[in-house]
């Protein structure tokens, strides 16, 4: 395949996306990022989480599932 054609499957999007990052998130919800990290880091529950930040339990797994999935960062993707 010639260098500049799109390859099968390739989309024309770029290889990135933007997606609010943790810290973001938690600024939203009035939360400390970094003793959010650290409950993390202390492997506490979603339970433990909400009790802590004042935050409902499912909102403590989203957040958890987002820092899983996507780590701290908002910027995915490269060439």
């Amino acid at each position: 395949m010639k260098s500049g054609t799109r390859h099968e499957g390739q989309g024309s999007f770029p290889p990135w996306s933007r997606i609010p990052s943790l810290k973001e998130m938690a600024e939203e919800l009035e939360i400390d990022h970094d003793a959010l990290i650290q409950s993390f880091a202390r492997d506490k529950s979603d339970q433990e989480l909400a009790e802590q930040f004042d935050i409902s339990s499912e909102t403590a797994a989203s957040l958890r599932e987002h820092f899983m999935k996507y780590g701290i960062g908002s910027v995915m993707g490269g060439d």
